[in-house]
């Protein structure tokens, strides 16, 4: 979503590191490109001011023009001040002990997401120990109910559910299944408007009243800008919110509301859904989203991702296969089934410093590797397992398998046997894995 403002504050970074030593002039024009930056990324006018100001204030000071690299003493002020803006550090969901219900009231309007956010929390709590309740309290929109009841089966959280139009009693009974069943956590997914209307306020606001909610989330359309700001504001003044949970955060949105509302609302942003599968809800981390804007690279969220979805004993086996040259197109085959989970290789490779912000759309070819995934599904167990035995009919029956030709198999062998010998040396040779990294931008 970020990617746009990242690559102009980059450049406006990159010529500012670029000189031996920079006056006030340099500042004031570098400050000027990062203002237009951020009102074309639609951050709130008000906003963009302050972070100029607060900017101009600390990088005018004798700290950067006395520098000994004061291009880097910049980069930082423009960091800091960009991790201020985002919420300075990372807001956990307010929740009561494991013996006491704690409730979390989602609320946003139509379309933004709740429903699927809804079941995406109570799949994160589910990892981090919890027995979460999904609750169905949209009852007005057609289908939320059984959109909601799919979810929870897709994950294994039950969804309680009623046939009445009164969303107050379906909470109150909720919440007492929830006592009954053992239940820690209660999720309500709550009704949402085109637009707001006093009807929607007076639902939500007896809903609220009658949940006694812990933690309350307004659920945003990242895609709507602005409009996402001023919605938070109205529910903060009329219902009150704990946090922000920005939806569609993998868009090619302009990342104003994410740089906005915690200024103009006062309420940090806690997740973002990045993606469209289940497991797509992360925890916002101003420092790591600072750090990606300005091309820095997200070490740690990759870190976290990769140990999600790789277990270390499979990790070390793996090693060992790739040191002892034992590596089979069946282990490539279970490599994809790993960066899968890990999400999108675009959205991987954003995290890595140097590439974050770059156009890596000619570097990776996603279809290129669906295409070698397919290839590798037409073979036969034993062919993945020693590649050697696939002589030229069985590579046009693997061709005719995948509906692919000779071609793109035999470039899959070569390219698989390449991959072999440089893992090999990867592994056995520390400089060798340095000279891999520093092309990599680490």
């Amino acid at each position: 979503m970020l990617d746009r403002i990242s690559n102009k504050l980059n450049d406006v970074v990159r010529q500012v590191t670029g000189k031996a030593s920079i006056s006030e002039k340099n500042i004031q024009d570098a400050v000027e490109e990062i203002k237009i930056a951020l009102l074309e990324a639609d951050v709130n006018l008000r906003v963009v001011r302050r972070f100029v100001n607060h900017t101009i204030e600390e990088a005018k000071g004798e700290a950067v023009l006395r520098s000994v690299n004061p291009g880097q003493m910049f980069t930082k002020i423009v960091y800091d001040r960009l991790v201020s803006l985002l919420g300075d550090e990372k807001q956990d969901l307010v929740l009561k002990g494991p013996d006491t219900v704690s409730v979390v009231l989602m609320m946003g309007l139509q379309g933004s997401g709740k429903t699927t956010t809804s079941a995406k929390l109570a799949a994160k709590l589910i990892k981090e120990g919890r027995k979460p309740l999904l609750v169905a309290a949209d009852l007005v929109r057609p289908a939320a109910i059984k959109q909601l009841q799919i979810l929870g089966e897709q994950i294994g959280v039950e969804v309680y559910a009623e046939e009445t139009k009164d969303a107050v009693k379906v909470v109150k009974n909720a919440l007492g299944h929830a006592k009954k069943g053992g239940y820690d956590t209660v999720i309500v997914d709550t009704a949402g408007r085109l637009h707001l209307d006093q009807e929607m306020m007076a639902e939500i606001k007896a809903v609220h009243k009658a949940a006694q909610p812990s933690d309350t989330l307004f659920v945003a359309d990242a895609m709507t800008g602005q409009h996402a700001v001023d919605i938070a504001k109205e529910f903060d003044e009329q219902v009150g919110i704990g946090g922000v949970v920005l939806t569609k955060f993998d868009s090619d949105a302009r990342g104003g509301a994410a740089l906005s509302l915690k200024s103009v609302t006062g309420k940090c942003v806690k997740y973002i859904g990045t993606g469209e599968k289940l497991t797509d809800l992360e925890v916002f981390y101003p420092e790591r989203i600072a750090s990606r804007i300005l091309g820095m690279g997200d070490v740690v969220s990759l870190v976290e991702k990769a140990q999600e979805s790789i277990d270390q004993e499979e990790a070390a086996a793996l090693e060992k296969k790739m040191a002892s040259s034992t590596f089979t197109l069946q282990d490539y085959l279970e490599q994809f089934a790993r960066v899968k989970k890990m999400g999108s290789l675009q959205s991987m490779l954003e995290m890595i410093p140097g590439l974050s912000g770059q156009n890596l759309e000619d570097a990776i070819d996603e279809e290129e590797l669906k295409h070698e995934e397919a290839i590798i599904l037409s073979m036969t167990f034993q062919e993945r397992e020693n590649y050697r035995i696939i002589s030229p009919s069985r590579r046009k029956r693997i061709a005719r398998g995948c509906g692919l030709n000779v071609y793109d198999v035999n470039r899959l062998l070569k390219k698989f046997e390449k991959m072999k010998l440089m893992m090999k040396k990867m592994t056995k040779n520390k400089k060798y894995q340095a000279k891999m990294m520093s092309q990599l931008g680490g």
